[in-house]
C-alpha cells in the first residue's frame, strides 16, 4: 500500500483513502492535486486500489471514490465493493447514488423529471439490433461505460457497424443506448458543469471527442481536450435541474448532496441538454479550476463534521 502523505494538526487526524483503479494507483495529476489540498486541510491521506483484496478500508473514516475508470466490465462487483465500503466506513459518493450513476438509464428518470436530456434509446440484450437512428448521424455505446470505451459515432452510411456495436454490446450482457449526434458539439464542445457540497463550483469546455469513422479507443480512458469556460445561465439552470431531479429520487429523501457531481451539457436548437450526470469517478477538473480543490476538501471536511 502507498505510503500515506500526512499532515498533523492538533486532535485526531482523519485518514482518507482516494479510491482509485490498479492502473492510475499512485493517482493522475487531478488525483494528486487533490490528495495535496486534503492533506493541507488537515487529513492524513492515501491512494487505495478499490478491487485490492489487502486494503482494511475500517482503517479509515471515509473514502472518497475518484479514478475507478475500470469498473465499466465489472459493474455488479465493483457495487458490491462500495456496499462493503459503506458497512465500514463513510463512503463518498454513496453506494445509492453510484448505483443510480454507473447506468446510464438514469436519462429516463431525468426526463420524467422534466430535464431536458439528449433523447436517447435503449435497446436491452435479446432485442433486436435494429433502431430508429441508423438513417441519422448517431453514437452508439453502452449504458454502462466511462471514458468513451465502447463507444463509435456512426453515419447514415453505417448501419452494419452500429448495429454490429449493438450486438457486440448485448454479447457481454449490457444494455446499448442510441442517441442522435448533436452537431453543436464539433463547434461548441460539451459544457461540464462541476458541483461541490451541492454548489456550481466551475464549468469548463470539454471538445468534441468522438471522430467519424474512428474505430472503437482502446484504454481506460479518452484523451479530451479541456479549457475552462463560464456557464450561461440558462445552462446552470439546467444544471440545477438535473441535481434537483436527483435530490427528489425516492432512494434520495433526506440525504445530503453528492459530495460531487459533473453534469455534461450539449447545445441543441432547443436549448442545453443533459448528457450525463456523474456521480461516481468523473474528472472534475480540479487541478485546473484554482481554488476548486480546496473547497473540496473543505467538503470532505464538513462530511466529517
Amino acid at each position: 500500500m502507498p505510503h500515506a502523505a500526512t499532515a498533523r494538526h492538533a486532535g485526531r487526524v482523519h485518514r482518507i483513502a482516494i479510491a482509485t483503479a490498479a492502473e492510475v494507483s499512485t493517482l493522475d495529476d487531478e488525483g494528486r492535486h487533490l490528495l495535496a489540498a486534503l492533506v493541507d486541510a488537515g487529513l492524513e491521506v492515501e491512494p487505495a486500489v478499490w478491487d485490492d483484496a489487502d486494503v482494511d478500508w475500517s482503517s479509515y473514516d471515509a473514502v472518497v471514490v475518484r479514478s475507478t475508470w475500470d469498473y465499466p466490465r465489472r459493474l455488479t462487483e465493483f457495487l458490491d465493493w462500495a456496499a462493503r465500503v459503506a458497512e465500514r466506513t463513510l463512503l463518498l459518493n454513496d453506494v445509492a447514488l453510484l448505483t443510480w450513476t454507473t447506468d446510464k438509464r438514469y436519462l429516463l428518470d431525468l426526463e420524467r423529471a422534466g430535464v431536458p436530456v439528449v433523447p436517447s434509446v435503449f435497446l436491452e440484450p435479446g432485442q433486436p439490433t435494429e433502431h430508429p437512428l441508423l438513417g441519422l448521424e448517431h453514437v452508439v455505446k453502452p449504458t454502462v461505460s466511462a471514458g468513451s470505451i465502447d463507444t463509435l459515432r456512426l453515419g447514415p452510411d453505417d448501419p452494419d457497424r452500429s448495429r454490429g456495436l449493438v450486438e457486440a454490446i448485448h454479447a457481454t450482457g449490457r444494455t446499448a443506448m442510441v442517441q442522435p449526434y448533436l452537431a453543436d458539439v464539433d463547434v461548441s464542445g460539451e459544457t461540464a458543469l462541476v458541483y461541490l457540497d451541492g454548489v456550481l463550483s466551475h464549468a469548463m469546455r470539454k471538445g468534441a471527442l468522438l471522430e467519424a469513422g474512428a474505430e472503437l479507443h482502446d484504454g481506460l480512458y479518452a484523451q479530451e481536450q479541456i479549457d475552462p469556460r463560464d456557464a450561461t445561465p440558462e445552462e446552470a439552470a439546467v444544471g440545477e435541474a438535473a441535481l434537483a431531479a436527483v435530490a427528489a429520487l425516492p432512494e434520495r429523501a433526506g440525504a445530503l448532496p453528492p459530495l460531487y457531481a459533473r453534469v455534461d451539457l450539449l447545445g441543441s436548437p432547443e436549448g442545453p441538454v443533459v448528457l450525463e450526470v456523474e456521480l461516481a469517478e468523473p474528472s472534475l477538473f480540479l487541478d485546473l479550476a484554482p481554488g476548486s480543490a480546496q473547497r473540496f476538501a473543505e467538503a470532505v471536511r464538513r462530511r466529517l463534521g
